[in-house]
């Protein structure tokens, strides 16, 4: 059975779905992996560390795609590509279903098993496949370097001969995996950092980390979806939280937002009076950019200047810390793999939780509960 690799080639794209030490993992399970020539060398992977792991090196990408029983990539192929697969051969990836109907139509049509890493339900078993956390922590992390690179200002305090410089004030929205990294990160450079979330349930992590919490009493009892998402708010609570961030934005030197409700529009949380209110040099950098944005102002792959603030709507922010992110994601897929495939051959359990959910069509069915919701 032949596990093919692809190289990446979505605009801003840096990741690889497998890299050389989990495609020696995969080999050792008499497995043939086949991988485009310079798949990984934008992660610095070269095609002699696959070679060296067992890979076969194949400059034909049409070759691999209509000879893979497994095709693995981070992002779907293209529909022309889609055609090439043989039937009853399985796709695995970021699919986002939900938000691409089309496509799901054709990977039936097709008569495809596609699996949404994107899929993977937040339960403890799925840890180690969670590929949205991983790249979330990622995506917190590099946010925070970007906010520093952009503020003309110290982050830490500083006590200098000239006098004694207070350190940065930082507000981040949304207290997931991403903002917590974020959290964790400006609190290592030397901010004072506070974070607002609508899930009461998240203050212990925020504090823990050695932020203060922003609450706003809320109405709505329930805030959170049961995979641990934020849950969409009524107009009148998100009336209430505007007002809260406004007085917090406003003294806030760096704001990050990473606030994400699955398969809808990013929420809108700073609004373009709030931009106006903050001071002339401060910052933010807005991780939901790719979803519509946070921010009003946001122009997502760009960073623009509005009222003196500078606003960064960055572009696939896991693929910037390309090695590591290609490391993680790999991990999470072979984890996903190896549930899979049983004595060699794949095994679609659906009475599994995670196969169930995660396998978006198969034998041109929709599967997975998530998408027929």
């Amino acid at each position: 059975m032949i596990v093919g690799v692809l190289k990446e080639t979505a605009e801003h794209e840096r990741r690889v779905a497998l890299t050389p030490e989990v495609a020696t993992q995969i080999v050792k399970q008499e497995l043939e992996v086949w991988v485009e020539a310079n798949a990984g060398s934008s992660s610095n992977f070269p095609n002699g560390e696959y070679e060296t792991a067992g890979a076969q090196i194949a400059a034909n990408r049409d070759e691999i795609i209509s000879k893979s029983n497994i095709l693995l990539t981070i992002h779907p192929p293209s529909e022309a590509e889609l055609t090439k697969l043989k039937k009853n051969s399985i796709l695995i990836c970021l699919l986002w279903a939900r938000q691409h109907p089309k496509l799901v139509d054709t990977l039936k049509k097709l008569g495809i098993s596609a699996l949404g890493m994107d899929f993977i339900p937040r339960i403890s078993r799925a840890q180690n496949m969670d590929v949205l956390s991983s790249m979330s922590s990622i995506a917190g992390y590099k946010s925070a370097l970007i906010a520093a690179n952009e503020l003309d200002k110290y982050l830490p305090m500083m006590m200098t001969a000239a006098g004694t410089i207070p350190p940065s004030k930082s507000l981040v929205l949304g207290a997931g995996v991403a903002g917590l990294q974020a959290i964790a990160t400006l609190k290592r450079l030397g901010s004072v950092v506070e974070a607002f979330d609508i899930r009461p349930e998240v203050k212990e992590q925020v504090e823990s980390l050695g932020a203060k919490f922003v609450e706003v009493p809320l109405e709505e009892a329930v805030t959170q979806t049961e995979g641990g998402y934020a849950k969409e708010l009524d107009k009148s609570s998100q009336d209430r939280q505007r007002e809260v961030i406004h007085e917090h934005a406003k003294k806030s030197d760096i704001v990050i937002t990473t606030a994400l409700i699955p398969g809808r529009p990013a929420p809108l949380l700073i609004t373009k009076e709030m931009v106006a209110d903050m001071s002339p040099g401060s910052v933010i950098v807005d991780i939901a950019s790719e979803n519509g944005g946070n921010c009003e102002l946001t122009e997502h792959g760009k960073t623009v200047e509005k009222h003196g603030v500078k606003i960064v709507g960055p572009n696939n922010l896991p693929s910037q810390l390309s090695l590591h992110a290609s490391k993680l994601y790999s991990k999470n897929m072979y984890a996903l793999l190896n549930l899979l495939i049983k004595d060699g051959k794949p095994n679609f359990d659906f009475e599994d939780e995670i196969l169930l959910n995660t396998t978006v069509t198969h034998q041109g069915e929709i599967i997975s509960p998530m998408l027929k919701e």
